[in-house]
């Protein structure tokens, strides 16, 4: 019996040597390091948190807006806002005629929140676009609990709209588009041609006054 336990001890032994040995063998052949770096790039794919095209300018979007378009986006603020000349506070104010007003000022008497009140400043293009896209960003603990308008041609239209009751700023201009980098493809005076060189005293810009 002892010589049958003996012989099976042995083979367990030989086996867990020959076990070790090959986790050692391959260990040297096959290293378990992680590739640098992991996959492959994917060539036009820009990276988790790049980021990408912002899209146009509001500018862009203003100088296009749509008006009719705005006056129906508008309509979801109908419940807590008029915006007829003479209109009443509701919920929320008055808004005919606000555009490039001071913000939380004036409104027939309405009680701004404090957070509003802080942000001090107009209510220009820009600060309405940052508005309209989030209350609560724009000033934290405002009492105005709409969510905001997540597209920027929305908010473009909206703001157009609420330019054209009684306030009437002419819109900006669509920005130009980007100037070519440098080096790309600039056409540069022939060798030996004399460079264009501004007439005397003119044609040059002058700052204002």
């Amino acid at each position: 019996m002892s010589d049958r336990f003996n012989t099976i001890a042995g083979w367990a032994l030989f086996a867990g040597i020959i076990a070790l040995g090959s986790g050692i063998i391959s260990s040297k052949l096959f290293h378990g390091e992680r590739p640098e770096p992991m996959g492959y790039a994917i060539e036009g794919v820009e990276a988790e948190g790049a980021g990408g095209a912002s899209g146009p300018s509001l500018n862009t979007l203003l100088a296009s807006a749509d008006v009719a378009a705005g006056e129906k986006v508008f309509a979801k603020c109908v419940a807590c806002h008029t915006i007829n000349q003479g209109g009443a506070n509701g919920i929320g104010p008055n808004l005919w005629g606000v555009v490039g007003e001071e913000i939380a000022h004036g409104r027939g008497g309405f009680a701004f929140s404090n957070a509003l009140k802080e942000v001090g400043g107009s209510w220009t293009f820009e600060q309405l676009d940052h508005w309209l896209a989030s209350p609560r960003a724009f000033a934290n603990g405002t009492k105005m609990s709409f969510a905001g308008l997540s597209k920027p041609e929305d908010r473009a239209n909206v703001i157009a709209y609420m330019n054209a009751q009684g306030t009437n700023l002419p819109l900006p201009a669509a920005d130009a588009e980007a100037a070519p980098a440098e080096g790309d493809n600039a056409a540069a005076p022939a060798e030996g041609e004399n460079a264009a060189a501004p007439a005397e005293a003119g044609n040059a810009a002058a700052p204002a006054e």
